[in-house]
């Protein structure tokens, strides 16, 4: 298959709510974003499936050098071809994919969190840089459209942690920061053995508020010339918020032991919509 190909295939078994998004860009941003989020989920795969510490360090490794032939104009796995093109079209930085590849080092070596500011580091690795890389496809005139991409990305990871709590803690991974648990007095073995209690929902609902502060401060900084141009980053954002929405309806403390999701026809919904009205 053409390296497009293996993009669009990587992207779609993912079945993420970004993916859904996607399709309402022209041909050749979508290829773009499409190549970036399969590089996304080549390096995240590595993080979450690689026991061996060792083993996932090497192919991080591999993966920075991969980046360093892209820009040297010798590009060799499929992701890396078809980021060819899209890399000098919209003159996407280099450091911005060393800058996602640190971040699931930080994930191959730890999986505790001491306080926000921590996590806070995580998140604009993992997320809010990738925010700046769509942002530069999807195609910006004023700069402050650039912090808009950064509030947006994290506001995306947060969300993404608060559903993914227990999925996580099942892999002995806590990303709820340890002095917020502290505060409201969840310890944890409430995490890692799925402890649904009114404390653990406080501390859940906590983290939701955080993450709609970062939707209304990502939205309240889009200028107002760049918002046809970022539609796709606000049809994510319908989808993600909508699911955090969902998620603090139904009981945020279910996490720990349910997954919740929004099907795929109301996701395309959403995306359609917000494509209309914007």
């Amino acid at each position: 298959m053409s390296p497009q190909e293996y993009c669009e295939n990587k992207a779609a078994a993912s079945g993420s709510s970004f993916y859904a998004s996607f399709r309402f860009l022209p041909k050749p941003q979508r290829d773009a974003i499409t190549a970036l989020y399969a590089f996304c989920r080549e390096v995240d795969d590595i993080a979450d499936e690689c026991t061996d510490i060792g083993i996932a360090r090497t192919k991080l490794a591999w993966w920075r050098e991969e980046i360093h032939g892209l820009y040297a104009g010798n590009p060799q796995h499929p992701v890396s071809k078809a980021l060819q093109g899209p890399i000098s079209t919209y003159r996407l930085q280099e450091q911005h994919f060393i800058e996602i590849i640190a971040g699931m080092e930080m994930d191959c070596e730890q999986n505790r969190y001491a306080n926000f500011a921590a996590l806070e580091l995580y998140c604009y690795r993992v997320a809010s840089v990738v925010g700046l890389l769509s942002a530069a496809i999807f195609g910006y005139r004023n700069p402050a459209t650039e912090q808009y991409a950064l509030d947006l990305g994290m506001a995306f990871q947060l969300t993404n942690i608060i559903r993914d709590v227990g999925e996580d803690a099942r892999r002995d991974r806590i990303y709820l920061p340890q002095d917020e648990l502290a505060q409201f007095g969840v310890s944890e073995i409430d995490i890692l053995h799925g402890h649904e209690t009114p404390k653990v929902r406080e501390l859940l609902d906590f983290q939701i508020a955080r993450a709609e502060r970062y939707y209304d401060k990502a939205l309240g900084e889009l200028p107002q010339e760049d918002r046809k141009t970022q539609r796709t980053g606000l049809m994510m954002s319908a989808i993600y918020r909508t699911l955090l929405r969902e998620i603090k309806a139904d009981g945020a403390e279910k996490v720990l032991n349910s997954r919740t999701s929004l099907g795929s026809l109301r996701k395309m919904w959403l995306a359609f919509s917000t494509w209309l009205r914007n």
